[in-house]
């Protein structure tokens, strides 16, 4: 029997035709995100693999449960969050925690874009605060929640309908707060348009916003900010 020499065996990644960012690390501060929709489960295994030799943690968003069988058997130290949609590998060792960041939520609808933004902030090495169904169509709910996350470094709010909650939210911190406007709401909601729209006219002036869905995106940008106000 004849074996190819290590050097000369192809690589996994070639086969998926994907081309690792190595750098990003080194440039950015944190490693590439494994965007898993459209990708076969074992495009997905490569790349995951690749991450983890080079000591990288590993977060893959957007996996479907389909996709999640496969990867958990070839993966056995990943944890996958279904209602995120996430898969996460932590490099063996305890992390100590850097900032902190509250995901607030308007309504249970909310939760899946809420979850990948928490999964998100958990993999850059920040803490987090959950606080959800606090939406404006009860407003009593917010106020007698504010010292859950008065002292946030950065605050990621998730709604859809008419998206008013985080400009509420706003007027009550002295912090960034990021919008994610959900496609959660009924036909002149427009898959989440008009939430973004009214979170772009937010009159808070401490809100900024991210596209629709776009837990992932919200959730690295507060983690940016707390890691960077400590």
């Amino acid at each position: 029997m004849t074996t190819t020499p290590d050097d000369q065996k192809p690589n996994p990644l070639e086969r998926h035709a994907v081309s690792l960012d190595t750098e990003r690390s080194a440039r950015c501060g944190f490693p590439e995100v494994i965007y898993s929709a459209g990708k076969t489960a074992s495009a997905v295994t490569a790349i995951a693999k690749e991450l983890l030799a080079r000591g990288e943690h590993v977060l893959a968003t957007r996996v479907s449960e389909e996709q999640a069988e496969e990867l958990l058997a070839a993966l056995p130290d990943a944890r996958y969050n279904v209602t995120a949609r996430t898969l996460r590998i932590d490099q063996p060792g305890e992390r100590q925690l850097v900032g902190e960041v509250a995901v607030i939520t308007a309504g249970t609808s909310d939760l899946p874009v809420a979850e990948e933004a928490n999964e998100t902030l958990g993999w850059m090495g920040v803490r987090t605060t959950m606080v959800h169904d606090v939406g404006v169509a009860g407003p009593h709910r917010l106020p007698s929640r504010l010292a859950e996350f008065a002292s946030a470094d950065a605050v990621v709010v998730v709604a859809g309908m008419e998206g008013a909650l985080p400009s509420v939210v706003g007027g009550y911190l002295a912090a960034p707060v990021v919008a994610v406007p959900t496609s959660v709401g009924y036909g002149a909601n427009f898959g989440g348009l008009s939430a973004l729209l009214s979170m772009l006219n937010s009159c808070a002036a401490n809100v900024t916003v991210v596209n629709i869905d776009a837990g992932f995106k919200a959730g690295y940008v507060a983690g940016l900010i707390a890691r960077r106000a400590k």
